[in-house]
Formats: structure tokens, C-alpha cells, sequence
């Protein structure tokens, strides 16, 4: 008899399901399908903290082996996981700047990657942001033997945030001796390098007592730039120019008759409205940058004409994917002090840096958005002086923009540097079988980041002020008139205007838990478990930016003021499991298992969670399950505490996309077109500008902040399956086993900044909210525009907003089957099919109380919601070798706009396939080969019209086809 204990949290699962996500099923099936011949006594299963005997997940599970994670040819963990068809890709590690690089964040259901509970060994993992996010790549995944899932409410269990459920990785356990591993990977055009070694170490010491486990990695991935995919060229075409841009100021506009001298010049017999933006060309002469009358510059590359007008492409400025460099250091300890007390100790490092280049800086969101330059400006083009003339105010400064294409790229280094430590012991208590578990837990997440070429506005004012140009504060001075003048800049003007912005964010987390579990009685049916644990966690953060940070001084990033806060909580919690019929007719075994955790938070919030979890085996290898869970998600520190801090609102191009006053929308010549214009007025934009108003980018600034009043979010989970491992007699269907799972989740309550999008969407009634076009609608409340009608700000408070509410179904399939089972030799080797399949039945939202709920099923925005996904992986085992031939489906979807924009919606995405090929083979007992080929057929990312970066990079393959070589070398 083997007695299984695998920490606290563990799940019992097939051996080979799809990408090795299998069906939970018994533990006598797994037995069979690896012809093991042992007896399994007891198991710790996922979503619960009770030793069972012979029991089987009544929760919904998904395992993923450490031979799939390396098979996906990937160097971070998140990419291999999305590919479950349960998780909405979410946070990656390509993702950087502003603060966000390097960090990768997993979202089950599309519910958002701070509402699922991310475990190493059932332990919490040190938190990536004040917001409660999870960098799943500081596990290093040397050390990862599986990772399992639960994909459903487990508050009960775990405490707050495991709302739509909880990833756990298991980290190896008794491994001796000395591994080595190291891949290589690259696109086919050999622009994108990926090297994983690593080495890993376990020994037992003192006659077995003791077990050691130490591990060291290394990963560096090349960045990837927009350039080097063509599919990019003409992505966010920005209307802020390196020629730089005179914007008429609404309330002193220049003559019509002045504007036609000028253009008249030119050979211009068009007339260039008075209120369009005019920029420069290298020889002096102006261009109008709507309708690109009278342009002399390029057309490709850094420029491009796009719906008749100037643009610059930004995708090819930025890089698609970072670089990144990461390294991770491993250790624990077990030491059997007596049979009845084991110490452990575990301790976590990981330092990663992501590199991330963000294109040129551009006037936009600091002090110095839309600068004022003064008429004592002596670089000011002479055409430009005569149109100035014209204007009631003659002597009156001019708004002018630009990208500065002097300076070199923003770039940003995310550094990551967590570090946890974990000190405890368990034991056996000499009462039954009672047994306990108590640890201390303490970690610390620092994340650095660095801005280089950050432009600083004050600076640019003083040097456009200066009369002479700023030529006695550098050499040259500062002439922006023109894309070679601004691209002329000298080194000195350069260094004066340009700086490294620095900013510190620190978390900390400490824990200390301890539990009981064991056997209270035996009752007829067999015995009645229970769980009892007790645990404290305190969250501090804190985060310093610099001066100039503070201070809103850099161009185009916003502000984000100092800001720290605390949260603690104390938790009981008890968990039983009470068997009701055994060998029973119709009821192999019947067994409910019910939980109820109490949870006291130091904001004042009492508040209980509870689950009652059912399985039922009516007949042998048939298993119904289902559950009900009541769960909470806590506000954290940065939805409590955070001070006001900026983000970015993107709402696209016109005429489907782009800001609602805009002439060039198909809102602005609707049906309602009339009212429209009125409410524009209203809200700021100035009468005599706003038949021509043109909003020049795709995106303003968006700025929340805590709110120490919020709530918290309540949800409740409802599950009911079907676990199947039926065990033909026929060869072909002996090992055949599979589950079916519905879910429903709903949360009401929902904490989260007002969605800047949504506000401007309901001010200007293109979700049909405002009917009456009010200027006095709460939403238009929160907008905000200068005196030219431009759009500089959308508030957006955190609040307890609305709801959200999904619901599908879930199919698993796993079906392995020798050849020799269709007629070909008993050598042939053996076939494996497995099958994951998602079927959403709903995903509804309600972003504010008061809102219709609207169905967003099969829509698509910033993430996907299909109404069903897919991967299924064929599999080919012979002897030493096996080959896998991976094939993901996401279907055709419609964008998000056809359900908050009906009247103007954006087109949709087409279905999208990608096939990716491995295979491994053993060269010997102690080493073993893997190569594969990912995007095999050099598959196109899925164009995604409604998001300006084109497509959704965490979810389509925007790489290409690229391969991995890899080998494993066990002393």
C-alpha cells in the first residue's frame, strides 16, 4: 500500500489528455491506463484539503505535465497555458512599458488575471502589482512537475480571489541526482533567439532522512521588432507627426483668405479649411495634413497616406515582442526529524528584465500636450508667420504637436525581483490519523523601471521660448519645423531635452497558516473526513516615482504620484467530507463534501464563504460531480489605496472607431448626427470648430484612483459533470475516458475603474444610454477637453460597477489505443487523440448598476470571448520516439462594438487554425532529444479590425513559423 501525500493541494488525474489537460478521473483508472500494479491509499485532490481514500474530484480539473511544457517549444509558462481553451490569454511577458513588462498573468473564463488564485504547492505565490495580479514566470520551470487547474469557485478552500478558480504548480518532489536541460528556438528568419539552460539537483542526505532540491535557470529571448513584420507597416497610424503640427486654436482662428495666399503658392487650387492642422515641409512650405494637400515627404516607412490623410505608423516603431532575460534560483529542504515531525524549508529567487522599445515620444498627456509657441520663436516658417498674422490675436502663442524624431526611441527595463521564503513543519498526530501543517511565509516583489530617452516637457517650453531658439542653452538650438530639421537635433539638445525616468513599486506579503486534517468517524458508508486551518496575510505596497515622474514632466506618459497602503486578513476555515452509500445499488459511492471559510479583513469586512461539492458513482468508472460555491473577492491594495495614476484610453480610427466628436466618425452622419453635434458642443468642443473638429490620434489619457470605500465582490459558481473511463472490452476502446462539465459564474458587485471607453461611449449615446444626448449624463461628467475642444481626459474612479455572468460547457476526450488494435503489428506502437473543447452558453456584463446586461458572447476587443475553442493534439508513441501534431481553433468572431456601438459597428475577425508539430526521442535511459516546429504552416496572425494594434498578440501568432531544439541530460 502506497500512501500518497502531496502537500496540501493535489489532484489526481489521467496521465495524457489534450497537451496533457486531462478529465480527473479515479485513481484504479490511471492505475490502468499506466499498467502500474500499486494500490493507491489516499490522494490529495485539487480544490480540496482532504486525504481521501479512492476518491475523485467533484470539481472540474485539468493537469498539465512538465513534458507538454516543454514540448510547446515556449520559454514562458503563460503561452503554454493559453492554449487551454478554459483560459482567456491575458497579461504575457512580451508585453512592456509603462509598467507592465515582463509579467505574465493568467485569466480563467475571460474573468480577469486578479480574480483566479495562482498556488506553488497549494502556497500563494508573491503578488506582481498592487492590483492582486500573479507573474506566473517566477516559478522556475525547471522546477515544475505539472500544474493543475481548477476552473471554478474555491474561496472556500483558498480565500479570496479564487473566484473563477485556481492554477496550482507542483514543483518536483523526490528527484535524485543532477539534470541538465537546456532549448534553443528561433523564427524561421532567424530573428527571434530563445536559450532555456538549466540545471537541477536533488539528493537525499543523513540515511534518507533529509532531501534536498536545487535548481538555477536561465532564459534570454531577442526582442522582436514591428519592422520585421510586414503585417504591421500601417499599424496605429498616429497623427502625431515628425514634421511637427500647427493646430488653429478654435477661439482664434486664422483668416480663410490668409490660408489661400499660402496654398495658392503652391499651386494649391483646393481650399484647405481654415480650422485643418498644417504641417511642415523640409523646404518651408506648409502641408495640410487632412486630405495630405500639398505633402512633399514620404509615403512609406515612417510615413504613409491612410484614409487621405498624414499619418505615421507606430507598430513599426515598436517592438512586437520584448526582449527578455530572466534568471531564477530554486532551493528546498525536507528533514524527517522523527516519524511523526518533518521540517521543510523552500526559498524562491527570480530576477527577470524586459526590454521594450516603444517608438518615438510624442506630445501627449504631460504638461506640454499641444505646446504654446511663442511668435519670438525664430524658427517659425514664414508661411506659417502670414497665416499667424490673420488671426484676431495676432501676437498670440500657437498650439503646436509633434513626435519627436530628434530623440531616440522610448525604451523602457522592467526588472523583476521577487524573492520568497517558506519555513514549516508537518507531522502526525498519535489520534487517528490526524495530521498537521503549519508554515511562515514571507516575500518581497520589487519592480524597477527604467525610461530611457524620456523627453522632458519643461525643457522643450523653455527652448521654444527661448528667442533664439535655444541656441545659448545648446548647440543648434531646437527647430521642430520640419521632419529633417527635428531629426537634425545635436547631441546637445538631445541630452538637454532627454533623460532616464526612474520609478520603484515594492510589495510584501506574509503568511502564516496552520491545519489539521484526519479522519473524525467511521461512518457506514466509510469515513468522514475533515480539514480545519487557521491563517494570517498581510499585504503591503508602496510606490516611488521620481521627481520628474511626480511631476508629470515626461512627454507622453502620464502622471503617477507616490502612493503606499496595507491590507490583513484573518481566516478559519473547516472542510468535511461525509460519505452517504457505498456498494449501494445505483450508488457505487455517494459522498458530499461541504466548506465554509470565515474571513475578517482589517478594512472592517467580515465575510463567509462556502462550498457543498458532490460525487456520486452510480456505477463502476462512471462519475457524476457538481457543487455550488459562494466566493468573495476582496478589494486589494491598489483598488483601495492607489493614488492617481494614468493609463491610456484607445478607442481607434474613424470612421467605425475614433473619438465620438469627430467629423470623420460614422456617428457624426448618422441618424442622429444632429444631436450628436449639439452634444459635442456641450461638452467642449467650440461651435465654430466642431464641423470640422478632428480628433489627431487614437487615444487619450485616462486616470483612477482608489477608493477606500469599495466592497467586496461576490460570486457564486454553479458545476455539474460527467467523468467517464468506461473500460471497454475492445482493444481499441480500452483506454478511452472523458469528461463533460457545465458551469455558470456570477459576480456581482465587480470592482473596477469606470471603463474610460464605455463613459464615452454612454455620454455620446453610441450604446444607445443617452437618448436624450444630456450633456448633463454622469458620463460626460467624467470628460474632460481643453479649450480648442480637444479630449484630454476621462475620469475613471474604482467603484463596485456592475456584474459579470458566464456560463458553458467544457468536453475533455482521451482516447489512446495500440495500432495493433486496427490490424498492423503488436510493434506498431500506440495513437493517442485528445480533445479539449470550450463551449461558452453566455458571457453577459453589466458595466455600471442601472446598465441593460449585455451579451458579449462570440465578440471580440482587447481579449477574446468565441462561443466555443478547441485544441486537440494526435499523438504517435513508438518505443523511444513519439511525435505530437498540436491543432488550435478560436472561430470567427464580431467585434465588440456590435453590442456597445451598434450604430456604428467595427468589422469582425475570421476564424483562425495554427498546427504545431514535436516530436522527442530517448537516446538513451538518461538522455533525451526534442525538437518541433510551432505555426507550422507560417500561419498570419488573425487581423483584428477594432484593435489598433491590428491583432491580439497574446492570443494570434504573430512570430511566424519558428522551431525549438532541446535536450535532457539526467548524471
Amino acid at each position: 500500500m502506497n500512501k500518497i501525500r502531496i502537500g496540501a493541494w493535489q489532484g489526481f488525474a489521467l496521465k495524457s489528455s489534450v497537451l496533457g489537460f486531462s478529465a480527473v478521473i479515479s485513481a484504479q483508472a490511471q492505475t490502468a491506463a499506466e499498467g502500474a500494479p500499486q494500490q493507491i491509499e489516499s490522494v490529495v485532490i485539487t480544490g480540496s484539503r482532504i486525504a481521501t481514500r479512492n476518491y475523485t474530484s467533484p470539481s472540474p480539473i485539468v493537469a498539465t505535465t512538465k513534458d507538454v511544457l516543454q514540448e510547446s517549444g515556449n520559454v514562458t509558462l503563460e503561452a503554454t497555458l493559453n492554449q487551454l481553451p478554459q483560459f482567456t490569454p491575458s497579461g504575457t511577458a512580451a508585453t512592456g512599458g509603462q509598467g507592465t513588462g515582463a509579467r505574465a498573468t493568467l485569466d480563467l473564463r475571460g474573468l480577469g488575471d486578479n480574480r483566479n488564485l495562482v498556488l506553488l504547492d497549494g502556497r500563494r505565490l508573491p503578488l506582481a502589482s498592487a492590483f492582486g495580479q500573479v507573474d506566473i514566470n517566477t516559478v522556475p520551470q525547471a522546477v515544475i512537475d505539472g500544474i493543475e487547474t481548477i476552473s471554478g469557485g474555491a474561496s472556500a478552500v483558498y480565500g479570496s480571489d479564487a473566484m473563477s478558480g485556481v492554477i496550482n504548480f507542483k514543483s518536483l518532489r523526490k528527484m535524485k541526482g543532477v539534470v541538465f536541460d537546456v532549448q534553443y528556438g528561433n523564427s524561421q528568419k532567424g530573428d527571434l533567439r530563445k536559450v532555456s539552460p538549466s540545471l537541477t539537483a536533488g539528493t537525499e542526505f543523513d540515511g534518507g532522512k533529509g532531501f534536498s532540491l536545487f535548481s538555477i535557470s536561465y532564459d534570454d529571448r531577442e526582442s522582436l521588432p514591428g519592422r520585421a513584420r510586414p503585417f504591421f507597416a500601417l499599424g496605429v497610424p498616429s497623427s502625431y507627426l515628425g514634421t511637427s503640427t500647427y493646430l488653429p486654436a478654435a477661439n482664434n482662428l486664422p483668416t480663410q483668405a490668409a490660408i489661400n495666399s499660402v496654398f495658392s503658392k503652391y499651386g494649391v487650387t483646393a481650399t484647405v479649411p481654415r480650422t485643418n492642422n498644417l504641417g511642415f515641409n523640409d523646404n518651408g512650405t506648409l502641408f495640410s495634413q487632412t486630405g495630405a494637400v500639398n505633402y512633399l515627404g514620404a509615403t512609406s516607412g515612417a510615413y504613409a497616406i491612410i484614409g487621405g490623410n498624414v499619418r505615421m505608423p507606430v507598430l513599426i516603431q515598436n517592438d512586437l515582442l520584448n526582449g527578455l532575460r530572466r534568471e531564477s534560483l530554486f532551493e528546498k529542504l525536507d528533514y524527517r526529524f522523527s516519524p511523526e515531525l518533518t521540517g521543510y524549508a523552500q526559498f524562491l529567487h527570480t530576477h527577470s528584465v524586459a526590454h521594450t522599445n516603444s517608438g518615438r515620444t510624442l506630445t501627449q498627456f504631460g504638461q506640454g500636450a499641444n505646446t504654446l509657441v511663442p511668435l519670438s520663436n525664430p524658427f517659425i516658417p514664414a508661411d506659417l508667420r502670414t497665416i499667424l498674422a490673420s488671426r484676431p490675436d495676432a501676437s498670440a502663442p500657437f498650439l503646436w504637436n509633434s513626435r519627436f524624431v530628434g530623440v531616440p526611441n522610448k525604451q523602457w527595463d522592467e526588472a523583476y525581483t521577487v524573492d520568497q521564503l517558506i519555513v514549516g513543519a508537518r507531522g502526525e498526530l498519535p489520534f487517528r490519523d490526524w495530521s498537521w501543517d503549519a508554515y511562515v511565509s514571507a516575500d518581497r516583489t520589487v519592480h524597477d523601471q527604467t525610461q530611457y530617452n524620456a523627453v522632458l516637457t519643461s525643457r522643450v517650453q523653455e527652448l521654444l521660448n527661448a528667442k533664439d531658439g535655444g541656441a545659448s542653452i545648446c548647440a543648434g538650438g531646437f527647430n521642430p519645423f520640419g521632419d529633417s530639421n527635428s531629426r537634425s537635433l545635436s547631441d546637445a539638445c538631445r541630452n538637454y531635452i532627454s533623460t532616464n525616468a526612474l520609478s520603484r513599486e515594492s510589495l510584501t506579503q506574509r503568511i502564516a497558516e496552520a491545519s489539521l486534517q484526519g479522519t473524525l468517524a467511521t461512518l457506514p458508508a466509510g469515513e468522514m473526513q475533515f480539514s480545519a486551518s487557521a491563517n494570517y496575510r498581510k499585504n503591503t505596497y508602496d510606490y516611488v516615482p521620481d521627481s520628474q515622474l511626480a511631476a508629470q514632466n515626461i512627454e507622453a506618459v502620464i502622471a503617477s504620484q507616490r502612493s503606499s497602503g496595507k491590507t490583513s486578513v484573518k481566516e478559519v476555515a473547516l472542510e468535511l467530507r461525509i460519505p452517504l452509500l457505498a456498494d449501494a445499488p445505483f450508488a457505487k459511492s455517494l459522498g458530499i463534501t461541504p466548506g465554509y471559510r470565515h474571513s475578517n479583513y482589517d478594512t472592517g469586512v467580515n465575510a463567509g464563504t462556502y462550498k457543498v461539492e458532490v460525487e456520486w458513482t452510480p456505477v463502476k468508472n462512471w462519475l457524476v460531480r457538481g457543487g455550488i460555491q459562494h466566493a468573495i473577492r476582496a478589494p486589494n491594495i491598489g483598488e483601495l489605496y492607489s493614488a492617481a495614476s494614468g493609463n491610456q484610453v484607445q478607442f481607434g480610427s474613424p470612421p467605425n472607431g475614433g473619438e465620438p466628436c469627430d467629423v470623420r466618425t460614422a456617428a457624426r452622419s448618422g441618424a442622429n448626427a444632429a444631436q450628436l453635434r449639439a452634444l459635442c458642443i456641450a461638452t467642449g468642443v467650440p461651435s465654430n470648430v466642431v464641423d470640422s473638429y478632428t480628433f489627431p490620434t487614437v487615444a487619450t489619457s485616462t486616470v483612477s484612483s482608489g477608493n477606500p470605500n469599495l466592497k467586496p465582490e461576490v460570486a457564486d459558481t454553479r458545476t455539474l459533470g460527467l467523468v467517464f473511463t468506461p473500460q471497454l472490452p475492445w482493444p481499441l476502446f480500452q483506454q478511452l475516458s472523458g469528461s463533460i462539465d457545465y458551469y455558470t459564474i456570477k459576480i456581482k458587485d465587480t470592482i473596477s475603474a469606470v471603463p474610460a471607453a464605455s463613459a464615452l461611449n454612454k455620454c455620446y449615446n453610441l450604446d444607445g444610454s443617452n437618448p436624450t444626448y444630456s450633456a448633463s449624463n454622469a458620463f460626460c461628467q467624467l470628460i474632460s477637453r481643453d479649450a480648442n475642444g480637444l479630449l484630454t481626459q476621462v475620469a475613471a474612479p474604482y467603484l463596485n460597477l456592475g456584474l459579470l455572468k458566464t456560463s458553458g460547457v467544457d468536453v475533455q476526450l482521451d482516447w489512446r489505443f495500440p495500432l495493433s488494435a486496427l490490424g498492423l503489428s503488436k510493434d506498431a506502437g500506440t495513437f493517442n487523440i485528445n480533445t479539449a473543447v470550450s463551449f461558452t452558453n453566455s458571457y453577459q456584463s453589466q458595466a455600471l448598476p442601472g446598465d441593460a446586461i449585455k451579451e458579449f458572447k462570440g465578440t471580440v476587443d482587447t481579449v477574446i470571448r468565441p462561443a466555443w475553442q478547441s485544441t486537440v493534439t494526435f499523438r504517435y508513441d513508438l518505443g523511444a520516439f513519439s511525435g505530437n501534431l498540436r491543432w488550435r481553433h478560436i472561430p470567427a468572431m464580431d467585434d465588440v462594438t456590435t453590442v456597445t456601438r451598434p450604430a456604428s459597428p467595427t468589422a469582425g475577425v475570421a476564424k483562425y487554425d495554427i498546427f504545431d508539430l514535436g516530436v522527442r526521442y530517448s537516446l538513451t535511459k538518461n538522455v533525451t532529444l526534442r525538437a518541433g516546429i510551432n505555426n507550422l504552416f507560417n500561419r498570419d496572425p488573425a487581423y483584428v479590425p477594432g484593435n489598433q494594434n491590428l491583432t491580439l498578440a497574446s492570443t494570434y501568432d504573430i512570430i511566424g513559423r519558428s522551431y525549438y531544439l532541446g535536450v535532457r541530460t539526467k548524471f
